[in-house]
Order: structure tokens, then C-alpha cells, then sequence
């Protein structure tokens, strides 16, 4: 139980492998910060369920992913509330399917703003405070994507590729602080994200849904099956633990074999 009692931020936590991270910490004796877009009565009820289900402490930030002071306002939203910001998860994102001769140029920035920038505008914010504790434990959501390419993703792979290296170079500012930064990079996770993402592929492609499921997303596992938001969850727990203080700057597969082949 070696984070109870500490405090997790966890960005793009409404939903899918975000809100499954939030459980995960709040199961482990955490208090936390979710964040993210969706439906105010259905994210108050996540909420509230948090609080209910592990006895500790949430609270939603509405901090918007593009605005630097928002991202940092959510940061001095755990320290101010709870005392602290000692985990911090970048787990925001979104995704645009698009040959690169088609890619809508917003949608290229908003990517790269929301899959990248806000992560390295998060860690900026809690980095002092973690300093300063002399403890802290910062987890990106990277994706295999931050490995390998795949074709018409190209916002998506050069945000996550992005990731790693911002990974690593925090990892080595931050070592000499009882700081550790770790990429964890999920192969296909059935979440509303890659749900999205299937019609548009199957357009791009000229395939059924079915077939994209099938032969392009599962095709990439040798598993041949979606990894689960629980099984990302709890390697985060583990990052996040005591045993884990001598990983850092590290990639950690959870894919399905795909990045081996």
C-alpha cells in the first residue's frame, strides 16, 4: 500500500483508460484529480463513485488541454485541496485518421497540443512541488505508437513518439529527486478511442468495420486480443509504488507481443 494517502492527477480521466487509472489509485488508499471532457452529470457521477466505492477523496478540474494556466491551475487544484500533486498521469488525448495529403492542419495542432503539450505543461506544473517532497511518480501514456508507425495516424505517432523523448529527458532532470518518469505504450485498448477511430479507418482503408477491427487493429497483436483498461491500470499502480523507485525513463510495453514482432 505504498501510495495510500498520496494524491493522483490523472488527465483525460472521464472515460476509458483514464478513469480506469483513477480506480486503480483511489482502490490503492489515493486521493485524485480526474479530468476530461463528457456529459456533467455523468462525470459527477464517476465522482462521487470514486469516492463511495474506495473511501478517499475526488475532485474534477475541468482544466481544458490546450491552456497552459488551466493545466496548471488543475495541478494547484491537488496541492491546494489535498496537500500535494505526487502522481501525475498525462493520459489526455485524441486521435484524427487521415492520409497525410488530407490531414486537417487543426487537427495536426490540436493533437500534437493535447497528446504532447499539455503533458510537458502538466509536468512543468508539478514538478517543483514533487521537488520540493522529494517524491513524485510521473506516468505518460505513450502507446506502441511511440515505437512504431502506422499509416495515416501521423499527429497521433509524432505526438507519441514526442512522448518518449520527453519521457527521458525528464526522467534524467528529475533522478536525483526521488522522481521517477515512465511511458507506459498500450498496443489496442478497447476505449471509446479506438472505438471512434474505426469508422474513419475504414474509410481511409476501402474495408467494413468488422475487417478493420479484425485485420488491421488485432492484426498488429499477435494475441489477437484487445488489451484491457485494467491491465494498463495496474502496471500504473505498480510504477507508482515503492518497488518501482529504480525504474524510470523507461518504455513499458503492454501490446500484445506487437512492438516484438
Amino acid at each position: 500500500m505504498s501510495i495510500k494517502g498520496k494524491v493522483a492527477v490523472v488527465t483525460g480521466s472521464t472515460s476509458g483508460i483514464g478513469l480506469a487509472y483513477a480506480r486503480a489509485f483511489a482502490a490503492e488508499g489515493a486521493n485524485v484529480v480526474i479530468n476530461g471532457l463528457g456529459d456533467a452529470a455523468a462525470i459527477e457521477a464517476e465522482r462521487a463513485r470514486i469516492e463511495s466505492d474506495f473511501g478517499v477523496k475526488a475532485l474534477y478540474s475541468d482544466a481544458n488541454m490546450l491552456k497552459a494556466d488551466e493545466i496548471a491551475g488543475m495541478v494547484k487544484l491537488a496541492e491546494t485541496e489535498f496537500g500535494a500533486c505526487d502522481i501525475l498521469v498525462n493520459n489526455a488525448g485524441i486521435q484524427i485518421v487521415s492520409p497525410i495529403e488530407d490531414f486537417p492542419i487543426d487537427g495536426w495542432n490540436n493533437i500534437i497540443g493535447i497528446n504532447l503539450t499539455a503533458a510537458f505543461l502538466a509536468i512543468r506544473a508539478a514538478v517543483p512541488g514533487m521537488k520540493a517532497r522529494k517524491w513524485g511518480r510521473i506516468i505518460n501514456t505513450a502507446s506502441a505508437h511511440a515505437l512504431v508507425g502506422s499509416p495515416f495516424k501521423s499527429a497521433y505517432v509524432a505526438a507519441k513518439h514526442g512522448i518518449a523523448g520527453l519521457t527521458k529527458v525528464v526522467a534524467l532532470e528529475t533522478a536525483t529527486f526521488g522522481i521517477t518518469c515512465n511511458a507506459i505504450c498500450p498496443g489496442y485498448v478497447w476505449t471509446p478511442l479506438v472505438e471512434k477511430q474505426i469508422p474513419d479507418t475504414a474509410k481511409a482503408r476501402g474495408m467494413t468495420e468488422e475487417q478493420v477491427k479484425k485485420d488491421v487493429l488485432l492484426a498488429a497483436q499477435p494475441t489477437k486480443e484487445f488489451v484491457t483498461v485494467e491491465e494498463v491500470a495496474a502496471l500504473a499502480v505498480f510504477l507508482a509504488g515503492d518497488n518501482a523507485r529504480s525504474i524510470t525513463g523507461a518504455m513499458h510495453q503492454i501490446d500484445g507481443g506487437w512492438v516484438a514482432e
